[in-house]
């Protein structure tokens, strides 16, 4: 049985390299690298989790098309249960399209097809209450999930014992908290960027975020900021911790990568600095290739990475 399920947006990325402007209407522009792979919050952070050793299941909806093909095929091939994928014919697989710019920066076309048919009647709960961890990944994405049947889905977890996670993408449509506002009372551990969390409160500063988030009844709230590191607040601690420094290939999957960091780390017991430490070294493993998990090998490598940068704290 799984520990952790991630139940979420599934897409699959076409991602170009480098992009630094967009071509006359028309026209032609020639880059160094295109490729496809998997993207999505539920899938980037199950692989992570998969390639750390962790017994982890993907949930979510996929087309009954090519896409939907590559992305079981590619899932099983890390070891990720995907029994539970429920297959549509209603629309086609997620798909985005990613320009990355010399720096890393990227910039999105995307278009939610699948992840807008979950429903919480295709879902398994009995392969949810036999793990450990929720995450649910990628809310503000799924149409006709977002909001009340995902706050029942959560709170069904907490019911059975399990500790939810949850994340969100941009909300294009700008509801920002009328969507999220029944869920984050099921929520143990939020970990948004600190540019959604402020559209999702209202306030600037990081700790006028998480009160406003604590108050709900969030225990841990973690906001991440790219490079210039993350914040993670509880009712009576505060960390703030730089962002470690690489060579940024790829920003894509970094948030989605720090936060399997830091569901292992919560699943080993760890304290909660060495937790957001460990999350801070997956996110910055991500960025150093193309794609959104390629950068993350094992645990070793994360250890190592570590280790290398701060052996007073990981001996």
């Amino acid at each position: 049985m799984p520990r952790v399920v991630c139940l979420g947006i599934i897409v699959v990325d076409v991602w170009a390299w480098p992009v630094d402007q967009w071509p006359e209407k028309g026209r032609l522009l020639l880059v160094d690298e295109i490729g496809i792979g998997l993207g999505g919050h539920a899938t980037n952070s199950g692989r992570c989790l998969a390639k750390l050793g962790v017994d982890v299941a993907v949930m979510g909806c996929i087309g009954q098309d090519g896409l939907g093909d590559f992305a079981l095929e590619e899932l099983q091939a890390q070891g990720v249960e995907t029994t539970s994928i429920y297959r549509t014919a209603a629309t086609g697989t997620a798909a985005t399209l990613i320009m990355v710019d010399g720096a890393g920066e990227r910039t999105f076309v995307h278009a939610v097809g699948a992840d807008g048919e979950i429903r919480p009647q295709q879902l398994d709960m009995d392969l949810v209450k036999s793990a450990q961890f929720l995450y649910m990944a990628g809310a503000l994405a799924m149409p006709g999930f977002d909001g009340e049947p995902q706050a029942q889905v959560m709170a069904e977890a907490q019911q059975a014992g399990l500790t939810t996670v949850l994340d969100v993408v941009w909300d294009a449509t700008g509801k920002w908290l009328e969507t999220l506002a029944p869920v984050l009372p099921h929520t143990d551990i939020f970990l948004p960027s600190l540019v959604e969390a402020q559209e999702i409160t209202g306030h600037k500063d990081p700790s006028d975020v998480a009160a406003f988030l604590l108050d709900t009844g969030i225990e841990i709230v973690g906001l991440t900021n790219g490079a210039e590191g993350v914040w993670v607040f509880t009712a009576n601690e505060e960390i703030a911790l730089p962002a470690y420094e690489v060579d940024v290939v790829d920003g894509s999957g970094a948030g989605d990568a720090f936060t399997a960091g830091f569901v292992y780390g919560c699943l080993h017991d760890w304290e909660l600095e060495r937790t957001a430490r460990f999350a801070c070294a997956m996110g910055a493993l991500a960025t150093t290739t193309l794609g959104t998990t390629t950068g993350i090998k094992d645990y070793q490598q994360v250890l190592a990475f570590l280790q290398e940068r701060e052996p007073q704290n990981w001996e």
